[in-house]
């Protein structure tokens, strides 16, 4: 089962961390941008092959000590059809290193259209005679609001293809209360939402008691994050919000069962940027200051976690 493999690297690692691979051009060294605007011109493909040299040298400091990676795919698709290339290479070449790959996509829609979502990014395609994986990520993030039209299509993939999703349910953002803090019936919709993730992954439960439904709670909501951990006992969490937006290693441990595990805390800016963030880091060493980033995080959250 998907969350058991991403459970079992985080075992493997000693680290319930996911690295976000959100790069934008402004966050790529200038010596890897000059490099490619002489070679292709200043491009969408220069950009993109930029992002792609950027992600690889990351990946290649962090992939024994990091279990997971998280690209969003918006980052990608803003450098059109060359960076949504520069998505599908970046999880060929997480995976080739022994990475869990989720793609953070919120996709959202109902009918054949979430099954060809489903299908693009965690299943395969029907061409001709061969059936091809176009991004073949581990995992992939959803909006469940449509409720369970959205989803079905997804659970399919997730039992026959062994992938996992994570639905949006406390999101990290300052407004997300607007509409999920209200109450129905008494509860709150981030709780209603919680529940149908714990009821739509009900009947795959893996070896470590979590299904293959996960749910996004953001470390900016410690409170929720300990009611909701309480609540769902067997949906993993994806954590966003740790390090730029301003959570911590204290305030994510509600997310985590008695072992330490059950949760995974995505940081993108504070790794990628990380030599931004150092004194004295000279551009060339921005890889290594990400993985120092890296190992600072798993400290500081394990340090609160208790998994050893």
């Amino acid at each position: 089962m998907s969350f058991d493999r991403l459970i079992k690297r985080i075992i493997e690692t000693k680290n319930p961390t996911v690295v976000g691979l959100d790069p934008k051009l402004d966050y790529v060294p200038e010596f890897i941008v000059k490099k490619h605007f002489e070679k292709s011109g200043q491009t969408l493909k220069a950009a993109a092959d930029a992002l792609f040299e950027f992600n690889k040298s990351i990946i290649d400091e962090v992939y024994d000590i990091v279990p997971a990676i998280k690209p969003q795919a918006a980052y990608y698709e803003m450098y059109g059809h060359f960076g949504v290339e520069t998505l599908e290479k970046t999880i060929s070449y997480a995976k080739q290193k022994g990475m869990f790959v989720m793609t953070d996509g919120k996709r959202n829609d109902i009918g054949a259209t979430m099954q060809a979502y489903a299908a693009a990014h965690l299943g395969t395609v029907k061409v001709g005679d061969n059936d091809i994986a176009p991004f073949d990520a581990d995992a992939l993030t959803v909006n469940g609001y449509l409720g369970t039209d959205g989803i079905a299509p997804l659970l399919e993939i997730c039992r026959s293809k062994d992938k996992g999703i994570f639905v949006l349910c406390k999101t990290s953002n300052k407004s997300s209360g607007e509409l999920q803090d209200k109450l129905i019936d008494g509860t709150p919709v981030y709780a209603v939402m919680g529940d149908m993730c714990e009821n739509w992954g009900s009947d795959n439960i893996g070896s470590y008691g979590y299904s293959d439904v996960g749910a996004v709670v953001g470390a900016t909501y410690p409170e929720q994050l300990t009611e909701l951990r309480e609540r769902l006992p067997h949906t993993m969490f994806l954590v966003p919000g740790y390090g730029a937006q301003g959570g911590g290693g204290k305030g994510v441990s509600g997310a985590f069962d008695k072992d330490g595990l059950g949760a995974v805390v995505n940081s993108s800016r504070g790794i990628m940027c990380a030599y931004k963030n150092e004194e004295n880091c000279a551009e060339e060493d921005f890889a290594k200051a990400a993985r120092r980033e890296a190992v600072r995080m798993r400290d500081d959250i394990t340090s609160y976690t208790g998994l050893k």
